[in-house]
């Protein structure tokens, strides 16, 4: 140990919601080979890259409420999640319309090249004449890595409800899987040792699951607080337990540290 903190990355990941008929998010499994939580359950999402901020306003439909700050997040989750699922929350610029299974299917050449960066996001949607749906994300939490972790990431998370009539197909290379559950299944899963979920990831699996619908689960964000997370460390009687903030208002506190850094 050197002492020295690992450098902050920005990152965006995005929790598409359905009523099916209770509430169900959207997973991928990572991809073993993955440096980062390789083979755990996840939402979409990754880095945001400086190519997120060049999206010119026009090409951008945004929630006036949205702080401009989170702008760049969101469009880079809107990105990754296109990459890594084939969901794309845009609307068509002509029309004014949310895009559709067929159009979203037919983009679905460009999902490779954005993601190795062959093709800009502005680039995209100029091309492709569409509008990003930067209005249809909440933000609901955000997370920043632990000071001792050897990654650190500046990760912002959202919801969105998911358009109708498109369909999601993971991209093979970092999502090996996609599904829809419900949060407390997917918790199910991970405590009978049948998935590997990451602690922010199951923290806000528990704070999702609060909420039984779509439509509550984006009101109830709409109008609370987002409370920056770093966890840190503790040492207690029983062992090292890593902590969060009271006030982010997440079901659990602290966990030991052996199980929450897995």
């Amino acid at each position: 140990m050197t002492g020295k903190e690992a450098p902050l990355r920005p990152a965006a990941t995005i929790l598409l919601l359905r009523d099916a008929p209770s509430l169900q998010v959207m997973m991928v499994k990572r991809h073993h080979q993955i440096d980062f939580a390789s083979g755990a359950l996840v939402f979409p999402g990754g880095k945001v890259t400086k190519g997120d901020s060049t999206v010119p306003t026009s090409r951008i439909r945004r929630n006036p409420e949205m702080p401009h700050a989170l702008v760049h997040f969101a469009l880079g989750a809107i990105r990754e999640c296109f990459e890594e699922c084939g969901i794309l929350l845009a609307y068509d610029a002509i029309s004014g319309e949310m895009i559709g299974a067929e159009r979203a299917s037919s983009l679905t050449p460009f999902r490779p090249l954005l993601d190795k960066g062959k093709l800009s996001l502005a680039e995209f949607v100029a091309e492709q004449d569409l509008v990003l749906a930067v209005d249809r994300l909440v933000h609901f939490a955000h997370w920043i890595g632990p000071k001792m972790a050897p990654k650190r990431f500046d990760t912002h998370f959202f919801l969105a409800s998911t358009p109708e009539r498109q369909l999601a197909v993971h991209d093979g290379r970092e999502a090996v899987d996609s599904f829809w559950i419900e949060p407390r299944t997917a918790m199910d899963e991970q405590k009978k040792g049948r998935a590997t979920i990451i602690f922010p990831t199951r923290c806000n699996l528990e704070k999702l699951g609060r909420s039984k619908t779509t439509k509550e689960a984006l009101t109830s964000a709409s109008g609370a607080k987002v409370v920056t997370v770093e966890p840190w460390v503790e040492e207690r009687a029983d062992g090292a337990v890593l902590c969060i903030p009271p006030e982010a208002d997440y079901p659990i506190t602290a966990e030991p540290i052996a199980t929450a850094m897995r």
